[in-house]
């Protein structure tokens, strides 16, 4: 115990002095998109043949406080701008130097609203460029008579950051603070409730660390994943002390000596435990083999903090128990020769239940979880990233005045380069221009420059719907597909690309979609092999996996349906699918191992029946208290204002307390009491 614990404090204290932390390389956003997609290439091809390409793109966004906009409120606004030197400020309009009718162009048709963009350098952080961009909103604000707003590419990473910086320490006292609570309203304990915070916060300093190494060799670790990533951490421990304090708990009224019981409780416990944590580390693994960089992020930083947390949940949590012994469970003192089982508690009424009557509990169940996975079929996707944020966010704000006052395609166009094998004549370039002109749901084409040596020309394109629409997005990826032909078809010589926000999207959706299939294959297999080696069994696992993939449909359908009803989200991100599976079943199966695990034991001594009842009695409350305060973990993530996060936060929460008080509760042992057979 005391090595076990002087270890931890040296391990922690030599990563805390030697090691920066993770915050140091913590970014607002990684490369999403892998290098071969298509819009990345693009974007690539634009670089090298026009200069500037790459620069970072903002939106000043002019709206006149009373009556309609002056082109000279405007043009003093921008000159301001511009004589302030902002380093860092590539390129700014001047529309002194423009004729009357190209400044019109940025204005909307009432008059109320200009549209300016300007460029940043590429080079500058996300801090850097928070600070040019607020000196460019304070020049502009000094005008009397226009509120300007700056959204676009640069106004949304300026936004995002913030609202993360913000955002991260209001998620991590708020998770400690409800842990805390929970532990002691359920327990009424307060050492209880604190051991397993302390054990989680050697954790996370460890991990933050770990991952500060991580960051030293290179990775950028996005705050969404950090976000999520210290739910986890509190939220696992918390619950795998549970498990190793029940346990405990119940060995103590077996033995005299605090240590002798626990070293009964982990021969028990331990293994279910580690395997447990296992299964959660095995599923964020699989994460390397994704495409999309968001969830190949997750990969290292989950990985990191499970296998800590598997190490900490069999040494340091084990060791703050034996340390404090039977005072952790003051003022109720478990002691030798007490009762194990209550017959009246709620579980031991529900494992009788069960095993009196499997058939009508698990068909019950199975109804219920197939009604809400019908849901699915009224899944809706949103593409639109701005609509995830604060609506009283700058970016967003200037974003949708745009979005009412101008062409909703001209929110982002989409950028066509091509690439010839000869010299483009003006009339080329035109005859290339209509046909692109001609495609469905395009509502222009203008030209937006060629290259010195005539080779190459760049057009911008326009689309009648949303650059954010699935038809708008489905149009491209056929415009997309048919290039080819239309090259052929104009007599030309050369090759298409297409760069943008929609060209982006459709890419995004085409990994998306990969990567769900590949994920849900590999991690479901995995993770199936696993519980083969646990359970030395091929049915019993089985029944795990399939109740537990069942249990994440059930969670996703009947998420969205309350999200809807209560919270008036009708379409999601389509990040949400994966991230839910990747927590729900990794999580949800903990449940299931715990109670499998307790089922096999008794099995060794008593026939089914009473081995199922025994391990529904035994297991049920420290797994309801543990899945209760998983899932009150999670909707912690509902206090984000990322709606992506609010609606994950949401969804998990809800499949934890199906695992929890449905699966593991009833459909499991019912099932068991259905297909396990007595020895003979």
């Amino acid at each position: 115990m005391w090595t076990t614990l002087a270890l931890w404090l040296v391990i922690t204290m030599l990563l805390a002095v030697f090691v920066p932390g993770a915050k140091e390389f913590e970014v607002s956003n990684v490369d999403s998109l892998p290098e071969d997609a298509p819009s990345v290439i693009a974007q690539l091809k634009l670089d090298e043949q026009f200069q500037g390409s790459d620069e970072i793109p903002a939106l000043l966004v002019f709206q006149a406080k009373t009556g309609e906009l002056q082109t000279t409120d405007v043009s003093a606004v921008l000159d301001d701008i511009r004589a302030k030197g902002i380093e860092g400020l590539e390129s700014i309009i001047s529309f002194a130097e423009l004729p009357p009718p190209a400044a019109a162009g940025f204005f909307s048709e009432d008059k109320t609203t200009a549209v300016v963009p300007v460029t940043f350098n590429s080079e500058l952080e996300n801090s850097e460029l928070r600070d040019r961009l607020e000196q460019v909103h304070a020049v502009a604000e000094q005008s009397t008579g226009v509120t300007t707003y700056i959204t676009g590419p640069a106004g949304i990473a300026v936004d995002t950051l913030d609202l993360f910086s913000r955002a991260d320490i209001v998620l991590l006292l708020s998770t400690v603070g409800l842990i805390l609570v929970l532990l002691i309203v359920i327990y009424r304990s307060p050492l209880l409730a604190l051991i397993p915070l302390v054990a989680a916060a050697f954790v996370y300093e460890v991990v933050n660390q770990l991952l500060g190494l991580w960051g030293l060799a290179g990775l950028e670790i996005a705050s969404q994943s950090s976000s999520i990533m210290s739910i986890l951490l509190f939220a696992a421990i918390t619950d795998y002390s549970l498990f190793v304090l029940s346990r405990f708990r119940e060995e103590l009224k077996h033995h005299d000596s605090k240590f002798d019981a626990m070293k009964f409780a982990m021969r028990e416990t331990g293994l279910p435990v580690f395997f447990s944590g296992g299964t959660v580390l095995i599923a964020m693994l699989v994460l390397f083999f994704a495409e999309f960089g968001d969830y190949r992020n997750f990969a290292p930083i989950f990985g990191t903090a499970m296998f800590v947390i598997m190490i900490a949940s069999v040494t340091l949590v084990p060791a703050l128990f034996t340390l404090f012994g039977r005072k952790s469970f003051w003022p109720k003192v478990p002691k030798v020769g007490d009762e194990l089982i209550t017959r009246n508690s709620l579980w031991s009424k529900a494992g009788r239940f069960v095993t009196k009557k499997p058939l009508v509990s698990a068909l019950a169940i199975l109804l219920l979880l197939v009604l809400s996975a019908s849901n699915l079929f009224n899944l809706n996707y949103e593409f639109d990233t701005m609509k995830s944020f604060p609506a009283d966010m700058q970016s967003r704000v200037g974003y949708e005045i745009l979005e009412d006052k101008f062409e909703k395609g001209d929110l982002a166009p989409t950028t066509v380069l091509f690439q010839s094998d000869a010299k483009l004549s003006p009339a080329d370039q035109d005859k290339l221009r209509d046909l692109l002109a001609d495609q469905p749901l395009v509502n222009s084409v203008r030209a937006g420059g060629v290259t010195e040596d005539g080779q190459a020309v760049k057009y911008s394109l326009t689309f009648a719907e949303s650059p954010y629409a699935e038809e708008t997005m489905d149009a491209l990826e056929q415009m997309r597909d048919d290039a080819p032909a239309l090259v052929k078809q104009s007599g030309l010589q050369g090759t298409l690309y297409f760069a943008g926000e929609t060209a982006n999207q459709v890419d995004d959706r085409s990994i998306n979609n990969r990567d769900l299939i590949v994920i849900v294959l590999l991690e479901t297999v995995l993770i199936f092999g696993m519980l083969i080696f646990i359970t030395r069994s091929l049915k019993v696992p089985l029944l795990m996996m399939g109740t537990i993939l069942l249990s994440f449909l059930s969670a996703l359908g009947l998420g969205m349906f309350l999200t809807d009803l209560i919270f008036d989200i009708d379409a999601v991100s389509n990040r949400v699918p994966l991230y839910s599976f990747v927590f729900l079943v990794a999580l949800g199966i903990d449940y299931n191992i715990i109670l499998i695990s307790r089922y096999m034991e008794e099995r060794r001594k008593h026939p089914v029946k009473t081995a199922v009842e025994i391990a529904v009695s035994t297991t049920g409350g420290v797994i309801s208290s543990a899945g209760f305060l998983l899932a009150a973990t999670f909707a912690v993530l509902m206090t984000m204002p990322i709606q992506l996060l609010f609606v994950f936060g949401f969804i998990v929460a809800i499949g934890i307390l199906l695992d929890t008080f449905l699966i593991r509760g009833i459909l499991m042992p019912a099932l068991l009491m259905l297909f396990e057979k007595e020895k003979s």
